[in-house]
């Protein structure tokens, strides 16, 4: 910048970029619904980080545009909670871009020791760089073996500051990063907005929302999609187990919340009828889920309530696939 010196003469004194050293977002879940408490981790976070960035307009759109308010998968040998865990991660950059937004991403998974070191340095610089843009990270292993976010970073520490999606906040030093309980590296951060249509959008989704549902998605051994419910309610019929309690809550806590965004999609996008299958299939998943955890599954009776809502939830999804079809022909 210029400068005036006392002769009069001007001289241009060199400006030195400010360096930023450490960075905290005052960041928390409010604001995000989640009416089970079971949320998938992965679209929590996601929605979280649109809405703390200033892209907030699309924070709710990104759950369904993405395709996770469609996603379901189940372990159909010992409904396993981690089968929410199994999907192609490489994917989160293209399905959340979907969406209209502009993403990084940085992934290291099993096998990969080699690229370690450097995938991590990657990951640090994209999060730091969109902490300092004011927008979190989106992470894979944080406090538990599940999605959180990155809010805040420390260089003289070298140390990051999350928020798990039990809401605790917690210190996680750089090189622990990717290497935790469960040692994959998986962190997606949000660069920017593209001019993508609202028209192509939704075409889009329709088809990413068709890929899944006929099980066409990656999943390891799990069921996916449409097939999800016959193994689940397995589970409630000749599978029931007490020992799986736990773990029937948490399906439909987590598929039985991310129901509700499709149908609030569908609602924006004025697709009233797809709206209306989602809003029915949303209103069941809820009502099994407030039978498993207030009545006693024991009874048969009580699981019999259960299978009869999953089934016709099922209808409805497949009334919904034959006309998203329909739509992207």
């Amino acid at each position: 910048m210029p400068v005036q010196r006392a002769s009069g003469t001007m001289e241009f004194a060199l400006q030195v970029p400010e360096v930023v050293l450490m960075k905290r977002l005052n960041i928390d879940w409010s604001g995000i619904e989640d009416s089970t408490g079971f949320l998938f981790s992965f679209a929590k976070s996601l929605a979280a980080a649109v809405k703390n960035s200033p892209y907030s307009e699309l924070y709710e759109d990104v759950v369904a545009t993405s395709g996770f308010a469609f996603r379901m998968w189940v372990d159909p040998e010992k409904l396993c909670p981690s089968a929410t865990s199994i999907w192609d991660f490489e994917s989160q950059k293209k399905w959340v871009e979907n969406c209209g937004l502009i993403c990084n991403y940085i992934g290291r998974y099993w096998d990969q020791d080699d690229i370690e070191k450097e995938r991590r340095e990657k990951a640090i610089e994209i999060i730091r760089e969109s902490i300092n843009r004011g927008i979190p990270a989106v992470s894979w292993d944080i406090g538990i073996p599940e999605w959180g976010l990155v809010i805040g970073y420390n260089d003289d520490e070298n140390s990051f500051e999350v928020l798990s999606v039990q809401g605790d906040y917690l210190n996680m030093p750089y090189d622990v990063l990717g290497k935790r309980e469960v040692p994959i590296l998986s962190v997606l951060t949000l660069a920017g907005k593209s001019d993508k249509s609202h028209e192509r959008i939704y075409h889009d989704t329709l088809k990413i929302a068709i890929s899944h549902l006929k099980g066409n998605e990656w999943c390891g051994g799990n069921k996916s999609g449409l097939e999800a419910y016959p193994a689940l309610i397995s589970f409630f019929d000749d599978k029931f187990s007490q020992d799986l309690s736990w773990n029937m809550e948490y399906c439909l806590g987590t598929y039985g919340a991310l129901k509700s965004y499709a149908s609030r999609y569908f609602e924006k996008a004025g697709s009233a009828e797809l709206a209306g299958l989602y809003k029915r299939v949303h209103d069941n998943w809820i009502k099994a889920f407030n039978i498993k955890r207030h009545e006693d599954v024991n009874d048969r009776n009580v699981r019999e309530r259960i299978i009869g809502l999953l089934k016709d939830s099922c209808e409805c999804e497949e009334k919904a696939l034959e006309k998203m079809e329909k739509a992207v022909s």
